[in-house]
């Protein structure tokens, strides 16, 4: 396949991944503010959000003081910022317009329609009366894109550029996530359950399983109340679930395999052993070193992968 073509696929599929991830974060700080709290910390959960995707400095240069509505507006609807929801709708439907031919009609539609939607939406009052309703929209349509993508193309290179994109990404933003969300309660495991105000920390727990869209399956796998050490397990090492980061590298692995060329064997080692490590890992191991430690090097492992898998596939010949 051309570089060109390998290029606008992959990035088509992380742009329309990242604007799904945004909306499942910006869902669950926003249900999250909708809970009785210390001032302190609702101003430490918006901090949170933008620093999951390092915006923090961008956001202040243009809005000020941290609040709700600047940062609901800077992350969904602010097209200067190459992280918003808006932005990254754009992104997506503009790489998918350049290689259309490497589409079928129903996966471009599903893109175009999407770009052109979400314009009218943001144009009404619609965001502002129910922003949860309009989050759950954009995880709808990225949940269509992708129905649509694995039900009516081919199973070549195409496709597997595009589901190495949408798991790369998956996996960076389930590491932010869960690094922000367990560092904001100053959860490395410190202190027990009881020292902690319960009732907070089981809705916190929810809101975050919800974003990941694992609450019903939480309730399955441990049919027992929510713990953070779990949570940790469930979204790390679980190999059923979808947005675990176990589950996201072995699609890595799988789709780098898929597309492997005379350069690739080095990215295809790294792939590997990552995924081997999570594989073979322990969440007991792994908080014992440092939940936030791990978290981080993982997210450095993954970046070095994104380098990697441009240099092989994605550069210009």
């Amino acid at each position: 396949m051309l570089c060109r073509t390998a290029d606008h696929l992959f990035w088509a599929a992380r742009y329309m991944e990242r604007a799904e991830n945004t909306a499942r974060m910006l869902n669950v700080g926003y249900e999250t503010s909708l809970l009785p709290q210390s001032a302190a910390v609702a101003q430490l959960n918006l901090q949170g959000l933008l620093s999951i995707s390092q915006l923090t400095p961008a956001y202040h240069l243009k809005y000020g003081d941290v609040t709700l509505r600047g940062v609901l507006d800077f992350m969904v609807r602010d097209e200067n910022n190459p992280s918003s929801i808006l932005s990254c709708l754009r992104d997506a439907r503009e790489n998918a317009r350049a290689v259309r031919g490497s589409l079928t009609t129903e996966a471009w539609e599903m893109q175009n329609q999407t770009w052109l939607e979400v314009n009218r939406l943001l144009r009404s009052n619609q965001f502002e009366t129910d922003p949860g309703q309009f989050f759950e929209w954009v995880r709808f349509r990225s949940h269509m894109s992708r129905g649509v993508i694995m039900g009516s193309m081919l199973q070549d290179e195409a496709l597997h550029f595009l589901r190495l994109g949408t798991f790369l990404e998956r996996a960076d933003n389930t590491a932010r996530l869960l690094d922000v969300k367990f560092h904001a309660l100053g959860s490395e495991f410190h202190g027990t359950a009881g020292e902690r105000d319960q009732e907070f920390d089981f809705y916190h727990w929810s809101a975050v399983l919800g974003s990941f869209s694992a609450f019903e399956v939480y309730r399955k796998v441990y049919s027992d109340v929510i713990t953070p050490e779990r949570v940790a397990a469930l979204l790390i090492l679980h190999p059923g679930m979808p947005r675990s980061l176990l589950y996201c590298m072995g699609e890595v692995t799988h789709n780098l395999a898929r597309v492997a060329n005379e350069q690739s064997g080095e990215t295809e080692r790294k792939a590997g052993r990552l995924f081997a490590d999570l594989q073979y890992g322990r969440i007991d191991e792994i908080l014992s070193t440092g939940l936030h430690a791990f978290l981080k090097q993982f997210l450095s492992h993954i970046n070095d992968l994104g380098v990697d898998v441009g240099r092989d596939f994605l550069a210009a010949a």
